[in-house]
């Protein structure tokens, strides 16, 4: 039995070009890129390319690009550097990924008024809410581009013109979306983007912030002033390096990739239906990213499909988690206000590069299985 990786949104398998782009700046090219001699001008070189590749990617200007060792990082940054005082208002959706919705839980016990921004029951955020919760006296908005778990694109240059409206800087989480469509983070309206290496065949542990020339931000991180003063600490070469790679192979076909990504979704989709189960899949009829499905089964829970896929060395993930006789729903499905009965039994299934035609059908086989094993 071959395993079948349908868990891209999770994390993607570090491309063969990116890793051998890497291996020189782990072995002969090990030099510090603040250092003043060959070693250290051969680094200082290598990140300065990678900055144009990234930038490149998102239709930004080099100087536009802050290196971070994560979209954690870069999300945190953003929203604590908007609230140093911890006043003020800020903005939100209600399904943000946790490294935003964490910092303005936390801003907000520590006195900064914070909205969430419903969601329709497609999941697409809502623009006539987003009116209503961006306020005069608003400083941020934040709204992902495509949501991690459903892959719905979200109106974010709709929102954005609302957001600079009454002076509020619009920032966006892209981390599940470079790569897998074209983004042009003038034309999203974007002040600030979260790029994740290892959501594009990078690898973990390096992303990329952009801030929008003529914006600014109090440094995260205090020390020697690398990145512009912006981000302090040794860059890590090889890693921006990677990800510098990965942005110039998106570059190359993200189109031509993107519509064949959403062939295998459009066969996985098919197939699933042919099942005879009482489905649905989340997020349907709104715009979703190529890579991206999230389906709800009446009648099972999801960590009982998961368990099985283990053993059908199937990768993906749940939109609920069981404690006990407990299942936890997750946030999203929660502000979707999706019926209990296809929250429960919702998983999350995403593809990639290496994905083919044959591993989709491979997988809606080995799903039929499953269910009729487990099956009320």
């Amino acid at each position: 039995m071959r395993p079948l990786y349908f868990d891209h949104n999770a994390t993607t398998p570090v491309a063969p070009r990116v890793l051998a782009a890497m291996r020189p700046y782990f072995e002969a090219h090990f030099g510090n890129p603040g250092s003043a001699h060959i070693w250290g001008l051969r680094a200082k070189k290598a990140v300065d390319e990678a900055r144009e590749q990234t930038a490149a990617l998102i239709k930004a200007r080099p100087e536009e690009i802050v290196f971070t060792g994560c979209a954690t990082e870069s999300n945190n940054t953003v929203l604590f550097g908007h609230f140093p005082d911890r006043a003020g208002h800020l903005a939100v959706s209600a399904v943000e990924h946790p490294s935003v919705l964490a910092p303005a839980r936390a801003l907000a016990a520590s006195g900064v008024e914070v909205s969430h921004i419903p969601v329709t029951p497609n999941g697409l955020v809502d623009p006539a809410e987003a009116a209503r919760r961006i306020l005069p006296q608003t400083r941020l908005v934040s709204v992902m581009l495509a949501q991690n778990e459903t892959g719905v694109i979200q109106p974010v240059a709709e929102i954005a013109e609302m957001a600079h409206a009454v002076g509020a800087a619009m920032h966006v989480d892209a981390s599940q979306a470079v790569g897998k469509i074209v983004v042009d983070v003038a034309g999203l309206g974007a002040d600030f983007l979260t790029v994740a290496g290892h959501k594009l065949y990078a690898p973990k542990g390096v992303g990329a912030l952009f801030m929008r020339r003529g914006m600014d931000l109090p440094p995260y991180l205090l020390g020697g002033g690398q990145e512009g003063g912006r981000r302090s600490g040794t860059e890590n070469v090889a890693l921006i390096v990677g990800l510098g790679e990965a942005c110039a192979m998106a570059m190359e076909d993200v189109a031509v990739e993107e519509a064949r990504q959403r062939k295998i979704g459009a066969a996985i989709e098919a197939g699933l239906s042919g099942l005879g189960l009482a489905m649905r899949i989340h997020g349907q009829g709104a715009p979703r990213l190529p890579n991206t499905l999230f389906v709800g089964f009446s009648g099972f829970r999801a960590a009982d499909i998961l368990s099985e896929c283990v053993i059908e060395e199937i990768g993906c993930g749940a939109g609920a988690a069981c404690h006990g006789a407990d299942t936890t729903v997750s946030h999203v499905l929660t502000a979707m206000g999706v019926p209990r009965e296809f929250a429960e039994g919702t998983i999350r299934l995403s593809w990639g590069r290496s994905t083919t035609l044959d591993d989709a059908a491979e997988l809606v086989a080995r799903l039929k299985n499953i269910m009729r094993r487990i099956g009320p």
